[in-house]
């Protein structure tokens, strides 16, 4: 079965699709504020992806404020944090998002192969547009 419902259903056998692909960490060096993110975000919303895979890390077990813990929450509230950023920020564009782990996600299980990330609060309305797969995997876009 495919990942998603394209938007629209495809007139010709190989419709074209706009596919963004990122990886992390999401965060420079010397600050956890998560500004590369935001950047990713904006062009996310201007270029309008069909479908948008982003690898971890999220949040990164190698960042200096991690291994020196001095994060303002937990690991796991601020990669919610991260999602919830990345979701809300995209809503508006309809791109499909892949969210793919990294071992070193500091907030997740660090074995392999990984599974998909849980965030069972994510909204109603963005679950059909938001996947979360295990890493490695297979997509298949249409």
């Amino acid at each position: 079965t495919p990942l998603f419902v394209p938007k629209t259903l495809p007139s010709a056998p190989a419709e074209q699709r706009m596919v963004l692909v990122a990886c992390g960490p999401y965060t420079t060096s010397d600050s956890i504020a998560f500004d590369p993110l935001t950047d990713l975000i904006e062009v996310i919303a201007r270029d309008r992806p069909d479908v948008c895979v982003l690898f971890g890390p999220f949040l990164d077990a190698k960042h200096e404020q991690v291994e020196n813990c001095q994060l303002l929450g937990s690991f796991a509230e601020v990669f919610k944090l991260c999602l919830r950023m990345i979701i809300e920020g995209t809503r508006s564009a309809g791109s499909q998002l892949v969210f793919v782990p990294s071992l070193r996600d500091v907030h997740h299980d660090c074995v392999y192969p990984q599974p998909p990330f849980l965030f069972p609060e994510l909204p109603k309305d963005d679950r059909p547009r938001v996947h979360f797969v295990s890493e490695p995997c297979t997509l298949d876009v249409d």
